[in-house]
C-alpha cells in the first residue's frame, strides 16, 4: 500500500455519500442543500497548496458543489457535475493534467464509482460504503462519508510523500 501511495499526484471524488453523508435537503423551490466536513476542506487545501491535482466526479449538479470546492482549491473546469459515465470523466481529467491512471487515488462509495476505482491506481471508500466497492476498494477508510474520510485518506498520502507540512503564510495568501 505504501508504494501506492507514494505514487499519488491527484485526488478525484465523488460527492454524494464520499464528501457527505449522503443526506440531501431539499426546499420546495428545488435547491439541494449538503453538508460538508470541515476538515476534509482543510484536507483539500493541503493538497492544493503542495501542488496535487484536486477533481469532483459527481452524479449531482448543484451550483452549490462548485462553489463548495472553488474556495478548497478545485478550479471549475475540475468539477465534473452530472456525471453519468464516471469513467469519462476520470479520463478526461488524466489527460487534462497528464496523469496517468495509476497516480490518482479517486474516492468513491456506490456502484457508479466502480468502474473508476478499478481503473485508479488507489481506490479508497468510506467505511460505510456499499458492499460491492469495499470489495474492490484498495484502502476503506475507518471514516463515514461525510466525517473526514478524504481528509484522512489525502493525510495519508501528504505523509507518505513528506508533504503534509503546513505553511501558514502560503496557507494566508492563498485561502
Amino acid at each position: 500500500m505504501e508504494e501506492k501511495l507514494k505514487k499519488i499526484k491527484a485526488f478525484a471524488f465523488d460527492v454524494d455519500g464520499v464528501l457527505t453523508d449522503g443526506g440531501i435537503l431539499s426546499t420546495v423551490e428545488g435547491e439541494l442543500y449538503r453538508t460538508f466536513d470541515s476538515k476534509d476542506g482543510f484536507g483539500f487545501r493541503m493538497a492544493y497548496m503542495h501542488g496535487y491535482h484536486l477533481g469532483i466526479i459527481t452524479g449531482g449538479n448543484s451550483q452549490s458543489i462548485r462553489l463548495r470546492f472553488r474556495t478548497c482549491g478545485v478550479p471549475p473546469e475540475d468539477v465534473y457535475m452530472n456525471s453519468r459515465r464516471k469513467i469519462d470523466d476520470f479520463e478526461d481529467f488524466c489527460a487534462r493534467h497528464s496523469l496517468a491512471p495509476e497516480e490518482v487515488m479517486y474516492f468513491g462509495d456506490d456502484l457508479p464509482d466502480i468502474p473508476v476505482m478499478m481503473a485508479c491506481g488507489c481506490g479508497v471508500c468510506p467505511q460505510d460504503a456499499v458492499d460491492e466497492v469495499k470489495a474492490i476498494a484498495d484502502y476503506i477508510s475507518p471514516r463515514p462519508g461525510g466525517k473526514g474520510c478524504a481528509r484522512e485518506a489525502i493525510e495519508r498520502v501528504m505523509k507518505a510523500q513528506g508533504t503534509w507540512e503546513l505553511d501558514v503564510q502560503d496557507y494566508k495568501k492563498k485561502f
